[in-house]
């Protein structure tokens, strides 16, 4: 799939979507972000997908949403009556829903950063599960800048992936955050020296995580997912609930064969979500 934001392929179980809009700074105009949702969401309905990798082209990863959005006649900026205010909300909704689709979908998303991620680039990376990138990375909280608060989910997600006091201070200054910081603070789980170092690591990520069981790695996701936004107790009666659902003693026998093996271990794929 190819369209004027991203390309997408896929192979053996691992999708690439590879931002390709580098002449733009690969920035966000209101299209790009259905066509992220659809995407995403039909790798996860397909139930063939087992790892996805989001990559850039050009000198940054993602300049955030195009400038111009906010200063044309988009009829989403309008908030001028009660009714515009309410439509407004829904509009925004809807766009955050389009970056919680990385965190809600079966697989693991790895997000490999190069260059900047910024403002709504950095709402993107914050919603997948694990961020790599490059050593001239750096991550801002943009929106700061420009006279609003990021509304995209950083605010909410960045805190949970980051000690408080940097989350704050990203948010509150708009500061550049660097590779090295990035990997000090937790942000990022590895700095690779340049870009295509950064995108074999994180593909090698994938086909490690691709190799095994689609089934137990769904349930971790789910698991994870739920922990981070519960207590501990609601957690573990979630747990209770969710394996007694995915327990698969057959899928277990294959998995320790492969493990004693060293060999990737031959799964089914997950079962396809049907439309509605």
């Amino acid at each position: 799939m190819t369209n004027d934001f991203f390309q997408l392929s896929t192979d053996g179980g691992i999708a690439h979507l590879q931002l390709n809009r580098p002449e733009r700074l690969n920035t966000m105009a209101p299209p790009f972000f259905p066509a992220l949702r659809d995407a995403v969401q039909a790798l996860n309905d397909s139930g063939d997908t087992r790892a996805l990798v989001i990559s850039s082209t050009g000198k940054h990863f993602c300049a955030g949403m195009s400038l111009d959005v906010f200063g044309g006649s988009n009829a989403m900026m309008t908030t001028t009556s009660a009714r515009t205010r309410l439509s407004f909300q829904e509009s925004l909704r809807r766009l955050m829903g389009c970056f919680d689709v990385l965190d809600e979908v079966r697989f693991p998303v790895i997000c490999a950063v190069q260059g900047g991620c910024i403002g709504g680039g950095l709402d993107l990376a914050s919603a997948c599960d694990i961020r790599l990138c490059s050593a001239d990375a750096f991550f801002t909280v943009q929106e700061i800048h420009i006279g609003m608060a990021a509304d995209l989910g950083v605010l909410q997600r960045l805190p949970k992936i980051v000690p408080q006091g940097v989350a704050r201070e990203m948010a509150y200054t708009g500061d550049r955050v660097g590779a090295e910081r990035a990997l000090a603070v937790g942000l990022v789980n590895a700095v690779l020296p340049d870009a295509d170092a950064l995108l074999a690591h994180a593909m090698k990520l994938a086909k490690s995580i691709a190799a095994k069981s689609p089934l137990a790695m769904a349930g971790t996701k789910l698991s994870i997912n739920y922990t981070r936004d519960h207590g501990t107790a609601a957690a573990l009666q979630q747990m209770t609930l969710l394996q007694s659902a995915i327990f698969d003693t057959t899928e277990m026998k294959e998995a320790i064969a492969a493990w004693k093996d060293k060999r990737d271990g031959q799964f089914d794929p997950l079962a396809p979500v049907a439309p509605l």
